[in-house]
């Protein structure tokens, strides 16, 4: 089973998504300065591989 957590913000949103039972993290990521100049969008991979956007 997978589970996605997200803490959502007034101007960021945080996520992982987890793998059951192991708790393994698949991926995770942010969503930085919603709205604002300079907002941006990190991800990785459950390899710790960055991919900005």
């Amino acid at each position: 089973m997978k589970i996605i957590v997200l803490n959502c913000g007034s101007s960021s949103i945080k996520y992982q998504l987890f793998e059951l039972p192991s708790q393994r993290v698949l991926a995770k990521g942010l969503v930085d300065k919603i709205g604002l100049k300079g907002s941006m969008i990190k991800h990785w991979r459950d390899d710790q591989t960055e991919v900005k956007l």
